[in-house]
Formats: structure tokens, C-alpha cells, sequence
């Protein structure tokens, strides 16, 4: 028979993961600051392999305007350059032969609501996906009731899966409001 602590601790883990992937999300977003995740994701062509541009070169943030890309080798200046250009962030590298610069220009306040806008869109995204969690959570207990076990161990163990589901959802809240302070914050 199953136990309710084994289906609660594998929603726990399928949680954390949204957990991890919205924390992951909300970083790769700019928030007018120089971050090294704003070249997360990019790929460029390396000996005829796509790779990640922290695969190839070290990425720096010498203050807060900058992110520097000291490729590992300068053969791959130019691809680099190509390759966040056609990532289309909103970033003109620039390069003197040795690295490549991107200025982070301060941002607007109309570019400030629309990145507010999609990090709403990720974190609901997330919500979706607990809910989700917990509607699988939630079958399985009615399934192992059926299965034999006792009503009121099921019972408890629906409404835990409400609480687990609450503290996650207020996880992704803070998460949500952390990074909308950041980015509204000139």
C-alpha cells in the first residue's frame, strides 16, 4: 500500500523543481543591472558543436553597467559577437580584439512594466504548474483509497497537499515580488 508520506515527499520534489526553474527564469531577466545570466541560453558554434557562451569564454560583471566576455580563444570573438546579436536582448556588443563589452543601458519605464509583465507571465506559469502537482497529488490519494487505504488518511492527506501547495504558491509570490522590486527600482 502506498503511504502518504511517499506521495507527499514526490510532490515535494516535483515542487522544488518549478521552484528551481522559476528562480532560474526570473535571473536571466534584466533588471538594469549587469548580470552574468543575461547570456545564459545563447549558443555559438564551436568546432561545428552549438555550445554555451560560458563554455567558451569567461563572463564577468566589472560594475554594475558592464558585462565583459573574455573569449578562451579570439577566433571566437566575431561568433560570439554574431551569436548575442542574433539572441536579439536588446544588448550592441562591442569589441576591442581581446574581449567583448556590453553596455547595459538604463532602463525605461515602459521597458520596466513590460519585463514586469513577463516575469508575471513565468511566475503563473509556475502557479499552473503546482496546481498541476497538486490535482496529481490529490488523484492518487482518492486512487489509493480505492487501493485500501483508510478514508481519513486520505482525507489528511488532501489537505496536506493544500498546505504543501500554499507554501510553495508563497514561494513564487515572493520570488515574484523580489524581482519586480528589482527591476522597478531605478
Amino acid at each position: 500500500m502506498i503511504e502518504s508520506k511517499e506521495l507527499l515527499d514526490a510532490a515535494q520534489v516535483k515542487m522544488d523543481k518549478v521552484i528551481a526553474h522559476l528562480t532560474e527564469e526570473l535571473a536571466s531577466v534584466r533588471a538594469g543591472k549587469a548580470s552574468v545570466n543575461v547570456l545564459n541560453g545563447i549558443l555559438v558554434e564551436y568546432y561545428g558543436t552549438p555550445t554555451d557562451i560560458s563554455q567558451v569564454a569567461s563572463i564577468t560583471v566589472p560594475d554594475a553597467r558592464t558585462v565583459l566576455v573574455q573569449p578562451w580563444e579570439k577566433k571566437m570573438i566575431p561568433v560570439i559577437e554574431k551569436a548575442i546579436l542574433v539572441a536579439n536582448i536588446g544588448l550592441t556588443p562591442s569589441n576591442n580584439g581581446e574581449h567583448i563589452r556590453l553596455n547595459i543601458p538604463p532602463l525605461t519605464e515602459e521597458r520596466r512594466k513590460e519585463l514586469v509583465k513577463q516575469i508575471k507571465a513565468e511566475t503563473e506559469t509556475a502557479r499552473v504548474s503546482l496546481r498541476g502537482i497538486r490535482r496529481d497529488l490529490v488523484d492518487a490519494f482518492k486512487k489509493a483509497q480505492k487501493d485500501g487505504m483508510p478514508e481519513d488518511a486520505a482525507k489528511d492527506g488532501e489537505e496536506s497537499a493544500q498546505k504543501l501547495t500554499d507554501k510553495y504558491a508563497k514561494k513564487v509570490d515572493d520570488l515574484f515580488s523580489a524581482k519586480e522590486k528589482e527591476i522597478m527600482t531605478v
